[in-house]
């Protein structure tokens, strides 16, 4: 009998629109012959299936729909939500009160990724080198010289808790500083002041299941604007993401080697992807990404067909590791 894999998409992020073009990526690549697919959208309190005649409602009792009294029950989770609550915790630990199995990290993992403060201080323990940082909070008091002399001047402001560049700014002058943490603070409470490291961005994607092991080929970040912005990630024209990276095979062995390093580390799971500054042959971690971008034109897509494998396998082989775990 098939199993009955739900994709959940939306959230509550800026993010959602992003989680929506993954979601379709990833249903329009599962096995079919395999399992059966619903896509389940999330935002806020409304949880729905979309079925060719209406909006199904989920009973968030037991994760289940009924359509003419049939009710339909789910194996296994995959989560395609960026930010909100699919990257934070938030749906890990609502299913694991249900024994749902999923795709990625559990919620501890998962929360702890998903603060780039914490995580970046989490990670020296185990001696990954980072750029300097400060966290504020809302209502902190924002002295703009204590923060240059923390980072330095520019620094990139940005949301601590999220992704896609959404709120964030890099930041050359004393003036701009309120500036930017209030656009750091429409996105959330928590914000990330960070130290400008120039150099070459690069991101490693890997995925380790119990059978295997995969790490990607790596990604170069070169963008026409002035760093990666919302606009530089999905707007086409504007970024190169050269797959592989035109890094040394020095860079590239010790990014692999370090990204699998934090991802059992941080006992991740399903598809991961981790991103560095690189700096005269030295790698700055920057963050972890626990539910990576899948639509057609994000990165971990273009690795897996750089690859040459197949998104089908790729996908079946996640589902099975979470069914068996």
């Amino acid at each position: 009998m098939k199993k009955n894999i739900a994709i959940v998409a939306g959230g509550d992020s800026s993010e959602s629109v992003i989680s929506l073009q993954s979601a379709k990526q990833i249903s329009e690549n599962i096995d079919r012959d395999i399992y059966n697919v619903f896509t389940i959208y999330i935002k806020g309190t409304k949880w729905v299936y979309k079925s060719s005649d209406s909006d199904i409602i989920i009973n968030k009792d037991d994760f289940s729909f009924s359509i003419n009294n049939k009710k339909t029950i789910f194996d296994c989770v995959f989560i395609a939500i960026h930010g909100t609550p699919g990257e934070n915790g938030i749906l890990q630990a609502y299913f694991d009160i249900l024994n749902i199995p999923y795709t990625t990290a559990g919620q501890l993992t998962t929360a702890l990724t998903f603060d780039k403060y914490v995580c970046k201080t989490y990670l020296k323990d185990i001696d990954i080198l980072t750029a300097k940082a400060v966290k504020l909070k809302k209502n902190d008091e924002i002295n703009p010289e204590n923060i240059i002399k923390k980072v330095g001047l520019p620094c990139f402001i940005k949301p601590n808790n999220g992704g896609s560049s959404f709120g964030i700014s890099k930041v050359y002058n004393k003036k701009d500083i309120i500036n930017a943490v209030n656009k750091a603070f429409n996105e959330d409470n928590e914000i990330i002041i960070e130290e400008f490291i120039k150099g070459t961005e690069i991101t490693c994607g890997l995925l380790k299941t119990n059978n295997n092991e995969y790490i990607f080929p790596l990604t170069e970040i070169a963008t026409k604007n002035d760093f990666f912005d919302y606009e530089a990630k999905y707007t086409d024209g504007v970024t190169d993401e050269i797959t592989p990276a035109r890094v040394s095979k020095n860079v590239e062995q010790q990014c692999k080697q370090t990204s699998m390093k934090i991802y059992k580390f941080l006992n991740c799971k399903g598809i991961v992807r981790i991103d560095y500054i690189v700096n005269n042959e030295q790698l700055y971690f920057l963050e972890v990404n626990s539910v990576p971008g899948m639509s057609k034109n994000s990165i971990v897509p273009k690795q897996i067909r750089t690859m040459g494998l197949s998104f089908s396998d790729i996908f079946t082989e996640v589902i099975e590791d979470a069914l068996n775990s």
